[in-house]
């Protein structure tokens, strides 16, 4: 076989891998997306279902925690580092942040719903 075809071949099977495994991983992201969603909607069902009171006082909480992360992700910094509540608001809204972003990309292909 001639080095010319044989680079030929090896550049296919590169591609060809490279796509499957993009399809793979494609896969996996949204179904991961899929699994994330529904335990969300599961918890909001069976806390619901729970006490409803309790509920909304949580989400006030959660909302009251993450609008503090917010500011203090996007204030200008002080001196020195975040310290106590403000590192753990700040970390929590940066991680809420990315699941939403995480959920718009890969959730979007679920059909689910």
């Amino acid at each position: 076989m001639p080095l010319r075809d044989r680079r030929a071949a090896k550049g296919i099977s590169d591609f060809l891998t490279d796509t499957v495994g993009e399809v793979i991983a494609e896969l996996v992201l949204n179904l991961l997306a899929c699994a994330l969603l529904g335990c969300l909607a599961l918890i909001a069902y069976l806390s619901w279902s729970f006490s409803p009171r309790l509920t909304i006082a949580g989400a006030g909480l959660l909302s009251l925690v993450l609008a503090h992360g917010a500011w203090q992700t996007f204030r200008t910094p002080p001196k020195g580092r975040r310290r106590g509540l403000a590192a753990l608001t700040a970390f929590g809204f940066t991680a809420t942040a990315a699941t939403a972003l995480f959920l718009l990309f890969y959730a979007t292909n679920c059909n689910c719903l």
